[in-house]
């Protein structure tokens, strides 16, 4: 690889390479030794093509989801079976990994930017702004990064914009798979809303099992399915339809979302 080799968004692959191995060093043991994350599929990982795949995951915290989707991808395309043991996958990581996230999530401090060149596709959210709901137009702009990083690679991306579970999909997801025609492949976690911070960066209980569950890629008619039935499809993919909250008795429910909903009113947005 030439020294100063950039990937479609201007960044020193060198650099970004830096930085993975960096921070998969310094995270890796909130994976492996303050909690136990337990993987299924990832032998599906290995069989995927090297670009034009898009990864869509219920979402549990702004950080530590991602972080351990690189582990895990990395640790899998080096061979190892559903496990991060041993580190040292991360010496060669896979860099034509992104992620889409909320750019004023990355650009407010000095440790989000520093992720965000780590792989970020940057977007303004159309319904949240500043801690604020708000109602604006999806940037062109926007779009055509996240397709040119599909079109580059691996896309990971959090239908619900938000770490609040059993929210409604987006339709901006169904659209990007439509337009751009990825391989679509849902990734189940759990645990880290019990481990982490809302952020992701601290942990808050230890010893909790984690985990990550990779399926098969989503088989989507991209040209005759209608957006809705694409966003019925993520919404079972990654478990977030409201008939999944019909494992729960109703009262269970109720006060299961009412707590997620006052503990994210009482942690402060990035």
């Amino acid at each position: 690889m030439p020294l100063f080799k950039r990937n479609p968004f201007g960044h020193y692959l060198f650099i970004k390479k830096f930085i993975i191995r960096l921070f998969g060093v310094v995270s890796h043991g909130r994976y492996r030794k303050f909690n136990n994350l337990n993987i299924e599929g990832s032998e599906i990982l290995r069989n995927l093509p090297d670009k034009n795949v898009l990864f869509i995951s219920n979402h549990q915290t702004y950080f530590a989801d991602v972080a351990a989707m690189f582990h895990v991808f990395n640790a899998s395309l080096s061979g190892r079976e559903d496990s991060i043991k041993n580190i040292g996958y991360i010496w060669n990581p896979k860099l034509n990994v992104y992620f889409v996230a909320a750019g004023e999530t990355m650009k407010a401090g000095l440790l989000p930017k520093i992720f965000a060149y780590a792989g970020s596709v940057s977007i303004d959210r159309t319904w949240r702004s500043a801690g604020k709901n708000v109602n604006r137009q999806v940037k062109n702009s926007d779009i055509s990064n996240i397709g040119k990083a599909i079109k580059d690679g691996w896309v990971i991306t959090f239908p619900q914009g938000t770490t609040t579970p059993f929210k409604p999909i987006r339709r901006g997801t169904a659209h990007i798979i439509k337009t751009f025609k990825p391989v679509v492949v849902p990734i189940v976690i759990d645990g880290f809303r019990r481990s982490f911070d809302k952020k992701g960066l601290s942990i808050k209980r230890k010893n909790v099992l984690q985990s990550m569950v990779i399926k098969e890629p989503l088989e989507i008619d991209y040209d005759n399915e209608e957006i809705a039935e694409i966003v019925t499809k993520i919404e079972y993919a990654i478990e977030q339809h409201p008939s999944f909250l019909k494992v729960l008795s109703p009262k269970e429910a109720e006060e299961y979302l009412k707590e997620e909903e006052e503990l994210n009113k009482q942690r402060t947005f990035w």
